[in-house]
This record gives C-alpha cells, sequence and structure tokens, in this order.
C-alpha cells in the first residue's frame, strides 16, 4: 500500500495524473494503517475508495470516516435476483438458453441465494450442469437440490405455509413439546421466515400460554426479541431457539389471557358504571365539594396494606375475572388473590 501512496504521489505531482485506490475489507486494517492513508487522501493523491461489511463507524477511525462519502449498499431484493437469473437462463453470456428453470427451482434458488447474486448465479451453475449431463431441458427442483445438497423446504411466506407452521410452533409450545417446537421453529428459519416475525409469536405465547406460571417467560421473550433486532441471522437463530425452548419447558397457565377477556366481555356488554366517589380525583378546587375522595382509606396506613373498601363500580362489584391456576409460580398468586380477595370483602 505504501508503494501505491508514493507511486501515486509521484505520478500526481510530476504527471498530473489521478490514482484510484480500492481498498476492499478495509474493517481488516488496524487504525495505525488507517491512519497512513491520511495524507494521502488529505493532499489528493489518490482518490480512496473503500469496502467493508462492518459497520464504518465502528470499523473505520473517525478522522478517515470524516473526509469520506458513506454508501450504504442494501442486499438484493428477490425481484433484482430473480431478473439476474432469467438474465443468466438467456443471456449469451450466461447459459444461453441452454436450459430453463422450473418455478419451484427459482423460488428455491431465491431462498438459499439469502440476497447474494454471486451464491444465486453459482446455484443456477450448477443446477444447470446438472441438467444439462442428464440430458434435461430443464433445472428441476429435484436435480437443483442434489446439486446444492440442500432440500427446498415447503414453506410460503405469504401464503397457508406462513401461517400454518407458526401455528405449530404456538401449539407445540402450549402443549409443552420442546422436540416439535424446535422442528417447526428449524422450518420457519430455514425457510427465510423474518426473525422478528417469530420473536414477535413467542413474545404472545409467554403471555397467552404462560403468564403468571413463569412471570420470567416475558422477560425471556422480550430480552430475545431484542436481541433478535440486534444481531440479525444466523446468530439470531440461537437466541430464538433459546427463548423457544424456555417457553415449552415452562409451566402453563392462561389465566391471565382468560382474565383480561372476561373483563373486556363486561365492558363491552355495557357493565361499567360510574366509578366510585371515593376513589375519583380530589386533586382539584371543588372535588371535595363533589363528594369525590371522600372516606377514601388509603391502604399504606394499615397493617397489611389492604383496606376492606369498595373498587370496583356497582355493576361489576364482587365480580372474579382472574382464576388463577396451581401450576408453576401462579400457585402462590393463587393463595395470594384469596387471601387479598378476603379483606377487601371485611371477611
Amino acid at each position: 500500500m505504501r508503494a501505491v501512496i508514493d507511486g501515486a504521489r509521484r505520478a500526481s505531482g510530476g504527471y498530473g495524473q489521478e490514482t484510484v485506490l480500492f481498498l476492499d475489507e478495509i474493517h481488516r486494517f488496524s487504525k495505525a494503517q488507517q491512519d497512513s492513508l491520511l495524507p494521502a487522501v488529505e493532499n489528493r493523491w489518490v482518490t480512496l475508495v473503500a469496502a467493508t461489511t462492518e459497520n464504518p463507524y465502528f470499523s473505520v477511525i473517525s478522522p478517515l470516516l470524516s473526509r469520506s462519502l458513506l454508501l450504504t449498499l442494501q442486499a438484493l431484493t428477490d425481484d433484482d435476483l430473480r431478473g439476474l437469473l432469467r438474465r443468466a437462463l438467456t443471456d449469451e453470456r450466461g447459459l444461453g438458453g441452454a436450459v430453463t428453470l422450473a418455478e419451484d427451482a427459482e423460488a428455491h434458488l431465491l431462498r438459499i441465494a439469502g440476497g447474494d447474486a454471486r451464491r444465486a448465479l453459482t446455484a443456477l451453475e450448477a443446477g444447470a450442469g446438472a441438467a444439462i449431463a442428464k440430458g434435461e431441458p430443464e433445472i428441476g427442483l429435484q436435480t437443483l437440490e442434489e446439486t446444492v445438497d440442500r432440500a427446498a423446504v415447503k414453506y410460503d411466506r405469504d401464503g397457508d405455509q406462513h401461517y400454518d407452521v407458526a401455528s405449530a410452533l404456538i401449539k407445540s409450545i402450549r402443549g409443552s413439546d420442546v422436540d416439535a417446537t424446535l422442528h417447526y421453529l428449524a422450518r420457519m428459519i430455514e425457510a427465510g421466515e423474518d426473525p422478528r416475525f417469530i420473536a414477535r409469536r413467542l413474545m404472545i405465547s409467554a403471555s397467552e400460554d404462560i403468564g403468571l406460571a413463569d412471570p420470567t417467560a416475558l422477560a425471556t421473550a422480550v430480552a430475545g426479541a431484542q436481541a433478535v433486532a440486534m444481531i440479525g441471522f444466523p446468530e439470531a437463530r440461537i437466541t430464538l431457539s433459546q427463548v423457544a425452548i424456555a417457553l415449552a419447558l415452562a409451566p402453563k397457565s392462561n389465566a391471565a389471557y382468560l382474565a383480561i377477556d372476561a373483563a373486556l366481555a363486561d365492558v363491552r356488554a355495557g357493565l361499567a358504571g360510574a366509578v366510585p366517589p371515593h376513589l375519583r380525583d380530589g386533586h382539584y378546587k371543588g372535588a371535595e365539594k363533589l363528594g369525590h375522595a371522600q372516606g377514601y382509606v388509603y391502604p399504606h396506613d394499615l397493617p397489611g396494606g389492604i383496606a376492606a373498601q369498595q373498587y370496583a363500580p356497582d355493576a361489576v362489584h364482587g365480580k372474579r375475572y382472574y382464576e388463577p391456576t396451581r401450576y408453576g409460580a401462579e400457585a402462590r398468586y393463587a393463595d395470594v388473590v384469596e387471601r387479598v380477595r378476603q379483606r377487601l370483602s371485611g371477611e
């Protein structure tokens, strides 16, 4: 690199020639090595073009970054790759129409490419070679699977398979079958499902199917979703596996789910009613004349912190929405809620 820069400096000063220096994977250069580029950039001995797959704000020194124009290249979309593959099939620089590509084989190619054009073209070339060797005019799915040594997963991210496999994942967690859970999770990952979608489903399951039987389940699912959003695939598969296993093996309770739905049903049926006067806001002028907050008993002033007074509106006073199970940690809540209800009723 020093030799190139010395040559560029001489060409710039003596011959007025411009030199373009392209550095691939600049994140592999140490800070000292990156520092050595600064004089060449500042004196315009070279026009530096650098590429990195890492976050440049972490992998490139600030002085060099501040003197650069940053361009972010996004992964190719399926439509981009589809157009590329179809041109490669017909263009004389490619396969020149020697074979065609079956629709399901094309979908498999798009999935295994993962937005990488080189990977897509390499797999296409391998599949074409195998089809031609067999004397087949079309690259079929089976030929492609044999060539790239990767089975096609029957999974449509926009169709029935998307919802069916997601449903099976959640029902396997609910049924505490950890092995089936991992199978459906693997199918979703292998098919290229959005990891954020999987993480959202796991968070829902943590509340709907586990709830207070294991109060840490939701925290685990939320932490997993945050980690997935930060790291992405392929490493996110490990986080999703950890969360899914924890949820599948956790004690189960849908009491929280049933409780809110029962309360919502009453509200929607018109069982709302006025807030009891002693619970109303009494922090404004005139509230006392209206009787607001009068007679309210402050629970912290009493032993045990529980005041025997009415909290719910008359229409639903005495109704029970939350019925805790005796599973896992919720057994403790079952004992607590029964004692609290008795004290609230003055028993």
